[in-house]
């Protein structure tokens, strides 16, 4: 949503680089046009993308657990990487930790563990420090709205520098939801300060005036593992093969932030074609 004729522009960016990507089926919208399908929104012009929405994440990561152990493999928990070391005729010896602590041997490495990215390559023997990129802490909170929720579409306000910015959404239970901000923080820290609700009634006003602080109540803070600080430009995803770190058969990920989950299928297909491609 554009909610001023300044922001036109960067809205017609995303509708170009989304066609560029494959997404189907966007429209351009009027502001007319917007409100007679929100009539709460605050719209100068708009982009419709009717095949966005928002999906049960634990539905989704149980659909795919069942799929692995259909074919043969194993989802374990509570089993901390400790280390890895390449093998003389390839594959890797892995140290797994916990209290089923044990050693174990893959053909093929792939770590994809989000905040802890940096660190668990660190632990992987002659892995180059140089191809490990720098962490950032991106913490984002998010505000619950009681009451009615005022649309039934996904809003985006344009991003914001580093980020996707405070945005809409109604949840799987019909209840709004606003969020996430962008703070850079030192440390992983999960609290929501509740004083926060008046900056964000603030800034969702632009695209819905009829937010009151009074209707904002704290929610849930999430972490990103941003590649970029403050002011510096956002990288895509970084999925790190041989090519990066000379380590056959080994393919690390840094970086999945948001939108990482909704992303996954095709990140998973990419690591799969670098490491069968080189096999």
């Amino acid at each position: 949503v554009a909610t001023e004729e300044a922001e036109v522009e960067r809205i017609e960016a995303i509708f170009q680089q989304a066609t560029t990507n494959g997404v189907e089926n966007l429209e351009h919208l009027t502001g007319a046009q917007a409100r007679a399908l929100e009539p709460e929104l605050n719209a100068h012009a708009a982009i419709l993308s009717p095949e966005s929405g928002v999906f049960d994440s634990h539905g989704y990561m149980l659909a795919l657990q069942g799929e692995i152990e259909d074919a043969g493999g194993s989802v374990v928990i509570s089993a901390p990487f400790e280390g890895a070391a390449p093998l003389p005729g390839g594959g890797f010896s892995i140290r797994v930790g916990g209290e089923g602590a044990m050693s174990l041997t893959s053909r093929l490495l792939v770590t994809a563990p989000g905040l802890s990215s940096q660190d668990v390559a660190a632990r992987i023997e002659g892995y180059p420090a140089a191809d490990i990129p720098a962490r950032h802490l991106g913490k984002g909170i998010y505000f619950r709205l009681t009451g009615p929720a005022p649309f039934n579409r996904l809003i985006y306000p344009p991003p914001i520098p580093g980020a996707l910015g405070t945005h809409y959404r109604k949840d799987l239970g019909g209840q709004g939801v606003f969020g996430p901000d962008l703070a850079y923080v030192e440390t992983e820290d999960y609290s929501v300060d509740p004083a926060k609700a008046e900056e964000f009634a603030r800034y969702i006003r632009r695209f819905w005036p009829g937010v009151t602080v009074e209707r904002l109540t704290p929610d849930y803070a999430g972490i990103r593992p941003k590649l970029h600080g403050p002011g510096e430009p956002q990288p895509d995803f970084q999925l790190h093969g041989a090519a990066n770190h000379g380590m056959e058969g080994l393919m690390a990920l840094f970086g999945i932030e948001s939108p990482g989950l909704t992303s996954s299928l095709a990140i998973g297909e990419a690591v799969a074609e670098s490491l069968t491609a080189r096999v």
